[in-house]
């Protein structure tokens, strides 16, 4: 009996992609679509995919109910690292070189501009409504109530 790995990462990929499309967040697969984005006015929220457990477990689930706030991102968006390479290179690159690269993580802009992050070290060991926690703290900060 012979599995094939990548039709098996290949299943992952497609619920974790199907799981932020099912929480409104739009995904970003090319550079220019993330520059496209990246240049809308108000605030988005990028969510940096990835397939591992604590994604899955953790940072997915908390993107998921992070939303549900008075105050919340104009956009929700998200690239997926290690899937969408270019995309998620050029949003790294867009964040800044003070931007830690990290997946799963968040970054919140506000018109373009970095005002917010949440790495992998805030995720990876914490439990999911934590994860909520930070970011809601950034959207009563950063975006406006809906």
């Amino acid at each position: 009996m012979t599995m094939d790995f990548n039709m098996y990462v290949q299943d992952i990929v497609n619920q974790a992609r199907q799981e932020m499309e099912a929480a409104g967040y739009e995904q970003l697969q090319t550079p220019e679509e993330v520059d496209a984005a990246f240049k809308r006015p108000g605030t988005t929220l990028v969510m940096i995919n990835s397939v591992c457990g604590c994604a899955g477990g953790i940072a997915r689930p908390a993107a998921t109910h992070a939303i549900h706030h008075d105050n919340r991102p104009t956009h929700l968006t998200t690239v997926f690292a290690g899937q969408d390479k270019e995309a998620t290179a050029y949003a790294r690159m867009l964040f800044g070189e003070d931007h830690l690269p990290s997946s799963p993580s968040f970054v919140l802009l506000k018109d373009g501009e970095v005002v917010g992050e949440v790495g992998r070290h805030e995720i990876e060991g914490h439990d999911p409504m934590s994860v909520v926690a930070n970011l809601q703290s950034q959207f009563m900060e950063f975006c406006e109530e809906v």
